[in-house]
């Protein structure tokens, strides 16, 4: 199933919601494209990974070239709704000690609220 990107705002937090997968090629350029983007205007981002079904090591790549272009940019993104396989990768890569991640959307959105 090919990446699909839906975007919405909630709370002053722009919310990208993801489904199909996130692999090397069409599916990671199409995300790396569409969240730069958006960087400069919005320094608060949530993908939803929630809908995720499967990530390689290119997809892993552009989600930190993604998260290291918003913190040069003054921004953050942040990682919720983890399917267990998104999740596992992320721990035996041990990324997830890079990126801020959440169980879910709400507890997301919070943590920008405490930083603030």
């Amino acid at each position: 199933m090919q990446l699909k990107l839906t975007t919405r705002e909630k709370d002053g937090v722009l919310i990208v919601d993801c489904s199909g997968r996130i692999v090397f090629g069409d599916e990671s350029s199409l995300l790396r494209n569409e969240v730069k983007q958006l960087i400069p205007t919005h320094k608060r981002i949530i993908l939803n990974l929630g809908e995720i079904n499967y990530i390689d090591s290119g997809g892993l790549g552009t989600l930190v070239a993604l998260h290291t272009s918003a913190q040069l940019a003054g921004g953050t993104i942040k990682l919720t709704n983890l399917t267990r396989r998104v999740d596992d990768i992320l721990q035996v890569t041990k990324l997830v000690t890079v990126f801020d991640v959440y169980n879910s959307e709400k507890e997301a959105i919070e943590s920008f609220r405490r930083v603030a």
